[in-house]
């Protein structure tokens, strides 16, 4: 046994060694490779390379003889976003190859957030599954389907942690918490960019947006972000760290401003953190517009900024094409070196190089790919299954759910019978007449016999003047003109001919998503008056809740005996909608942001530092602590919360040692047991706190998570093993460090409802 274990380990070295050696060749024919070509290359065509424009509504034919096209042909053009199709990729980059003077191929890229045409749910909704292979699944089928349509470059994950419901663009990333965001960082790039980026079926990804984004002021999008360096570090920078050391190609700069100074011209940021620090060795593109944004800013004049940006490190200028006209009279001033602009351009280079662009530039571009490998039926299956993992149900009382098929129901509300609405926002490839809604749905699921009466019941908003400003991306909300007291009229008839009333309200999709941030993030007020309205019936009421963000909805919960978050759910929405509501699959999805009781408790999460006077045990309200004089600190819902059609008991938790020192592991053990009727998925979270540090540390970190499926009846044991790498944060001095002392563990089935124990740090 002893040699085998040695021939086996003398293995594993040489199969390591031969992977390094052969990383180490590739890494030197590319260098000789671009090394080469730059000595080719004028300065034009070095800074021709650093220009990413949009494609707008370019056509095959216009290709060669547009404004672009002859941008290419010069080689003053990098590549180019928002086009797709394999025949306008292929002739645009058929301009490049063929008519420029070095040939150099472009590349592609695109918003492909969460799905391409077949869309995922939104990202948001994705964290909430707590399933990595989940997620990197979403994104390696976004990956191929993307590339099959001539994509290879997308502008995803974006894992801004988000503390501000009020911000649209929340919808867009995976919650409140860093190790969270962190590992759903990992799992979207991996799905994303595989295992080798020059195969054709693979994508470079970008993560976004670096850095901070999602705490700007009052939840304003593109608004002042202001926070201590340690916050930066322990809090918001872990995603985006994760995302570069899982490989991450690129990297885009943020809209906001960092310690004053805006992201897109912030050395500290993109060189002395992302490259210094953290190694990123990949490439850094701007935001649409970002440095012409700079000039807004106060930064100065168009070359100002674009030097500026320049020597801070961003290599690609995305649309405001001030690199393509600035740089070389910068480089003749002495404003800029030759070496600044030779290593962006070296950057991007390698990005197509890994790509495998050079070798063949039209590796997307497979018309049997594309007819064959988007939106398949396959696809679309996983689409649905994956969305019931997503769907949170936050109240069941009386176990109202699930509706029996047998019975009639009301299908009340503006989201009710709404395809356009159901893939959310950034789903800029899916097909929004294709989408399924929830209508289509429910009658699927229950077959022939199924007894569903329809009913609008109410716009999504009631101001015409709202519903335009929502509106304006062209996604309707579908309005009906008849007035509001008129909808709900209706409504009420086809409620009392039925059994059960599933609401169907909520947001559209495009409340959510960039510049849609809402300072009122309750139900709107005409949907809450048809919701009074439906519940004095006395009929059983399902609030099936479409939102991309956490909403005030503390008077819903304690009316309504049934409520189903359902997100915004992707292509097959309503078919997975309506397997939920059927019991044909048990939710067990678990919401990763807290819901608070109104916009005045903002920002509330769970992981926030106890000031010295706590509330701790002491009742709402106590005077001289920490507390409002008119509503309890507590949320609506905390985060990690999910309720399932079945129950789920946790037992007193078992460690291993109750100290351990730096060298050794913390085994921390609970046995959890399906007490319900149903067979269910629990997500079984842990987190620690540091009774005393050198600096405040925050009352609760998630360290760790499993979903465990368990069938009715039986019991699972859960295991978790916490090291010194899980116990450090960044101290004062921006040193990474664990510090000893005492440490409580917690586990359970949210961040607040856990069973503790304490060890020793020695």
């Amino acid at each position: 046994m002893k040699n085998l274990t040695t021939i086996l380990a003398v293995f594993l070295v040489m199969m390591l060694a031969s992977c390094q050696q052969k990383q180490t060749s590739s890494n030197g024919d590319m260098d000789k490779f671009i090394s080469e070509l730059m000595s080719k290359m004028t300065l034009e065509e070095k800074i021709g390379q650093l220009n990413l424009p949009g494609a707008g509504d370019i056509t095959t034919g216009q290709a060669s003889n547009s404004d672009i096209g002859q941008k290419i042909r010069e080689g003053k053009v990098g590549g180019l976003f928002n086009i797709k199709s394999v025949a306008k990729i292929r002739a645009v980059q058929k301009v490049a190859v063929e008519e420029s003077r070095l040939k150099i191929p472009l590349i592609f890229g695109m918003d492909v957030i969460h799905g391409y045409q077949t869309a995922f749910p939104i990202p948001l909704a994705l964290s909430c599954s707590w399933d990595m292979n989940l997620i990197e699944r979403t994104a390696r089928i976004a990956a191929q389907e993307a590339s099959a349509d001539g994509i290879c470059w997308t502008f995803s994950p974006m894992v801004d942690l988000a503390r501000d419901p009020r911000w649209g663009r929340i919808a867009e990333g995976g919650g409140e918490d860093p190790y969270l965001g962190g590992q759903i960082a990992k799992a979207m790039v991996k799905g994303y960019q595989g295992d080798d980026l020059t195969k054709n079926n693979t994508i470079m990804s970008c993560v976004k947006h670096y850095a901070l984004y999602g705490a700007s002021e009052a939840g304003r999008d593109y608004n002042t972000t202001d926070m201590s360096r340690l916050r930066m570090y322990n809090e918001y920078f872990p995603p985006y760290k994760a995302a570069v050391d899982a490989g991450v190609g690129s990297v885009m700069a943020s809209f906001n401003e960092v310690d004053g100074i805006p992201a897109t011209c912030n050395k500290f940021l993109m060189t002395d953190v992302l490259r210094n620090q953290w190694g990123f060795k990949g490439f850094v593109v701007t935001d649409y517009t970002g440095i012409m944004e700079l000039t807004e800013h106060g930064m100065g004049d168009t070359a100002t900024v674009s030097a500026l940006a320049l020597k801070a490190g961003i290599d690609m200028d995305m649309v405001s094409e001030f690199y393509l006209l600035k740089l070389k009279k910068l480089l003749e001033e002495g404003k800029v070196t030759q070496q600044e602009i030779d290593n962006s351009c070296r950057l991007i280079l390698e990005a197509k190089y890994k790509l495998g662009l050079f070798e063949d530039p039209f590796r997307y571009c497979d018309d049997n790919r594309a007819a064959t490998e988007i939106y398949t039926a396959e696809n679309r299956a996983e689409a649905r299954k994956i969305a019931t993992q997503t769907f949170v149900l936050l109240k069941n009382q009386g176990s109202i759910l699930p509706i029996k098929k047998t019975q009639s129901i009301a299908l009340i509300g503006p989201l009710g019978d709404n395809k356009e609405n159901m893939p959310g926002t950034w789903s800029v490839a899916a097909d929004f007449t294709k989408a399924i809604s929830l209508l289509e749905g429910m009658k699927s699921v229950m077959g022939e016999g199924a007894k569903i009466n329809v009913a609008r019941g109410a716009n999504i908003v009631s101001d015409p003047e709202l519903d335009a400003r929502i509106s304006v991306f062209g996604k309707s909300t579908g309005r009906d003109g008849r007035s509001d007291a008129a909808l709900i009229e209706e409504a009420l008839k086809v409620a009392k001919q039925s059994d059960v009333i599933v609401a169907a309200l909520g947001e559209s999709a495009e409340m959510n998503g960039e510049c849609s941030s809402r300072s009122d993030i309750s139900l709107p007020q005409n949907q809450q008056e048809l919701l009074k309205a439906l519940l004095k019936t006395g009929k059983p009421v399902v609030l099936v809740l479409f939102t991309g963000r956490p909403l005030t909805i503390k008077w819903e919960n304690e009316n309504v005996p049934a409520i189903l978050n359902v997100w915004f759910a992707g292509s097959e929405a309503g078919f997975a909608i309506a397997d939920v509501l059927f019991g044909d699959a048990n939710p067990c999805g678990k919401l990763t942001t807290t819901f608070p009781q109104n916009v005045g408790q903002i920002p509330l999460y769970y992981g926030h530092k106890n000031t010295g006077r706590p509330l701790n045990d002491h009742k709402w309200f106590s005077k001289f602590l920490t507390n409002y004089l008119d509503v309890s600190n507590d949320p609506v819902y905390p985060f990690g919360f999910g309720l399932s059609y079945t129950t789920f008991s946790y037992c007193d938790i078992t460690l291993n040692k109750t100290a351990i020192n730096a060298a050794e592991k913390l085994e921390v053990k609970v046995t959890v047991t399906n007490t319900g009727n149903y067979d269910g998925a629990e997500v079984v979270q842990l987190y620690t706190r540091d009774m005393v540090g050198s600096i405040t540390r925050p009352v609760k970190e998630l360290k760790a998570f499993q979903k465990v499926f368990i069938k009715k009846g039986e019991s699972a044991e859960v295991v978790f093993t916490l090291g010194i790498e899980d116990l450090k944060f960044y101290n004062s001095d921006l040193n990474f460090v664990a510090e000893p002392g005492d440490f409580k563990v917690f586990v359970g089935g949210n961040s607040r409802d856990v069973k503790e124990a304490g060890f020793v740090l020695n």
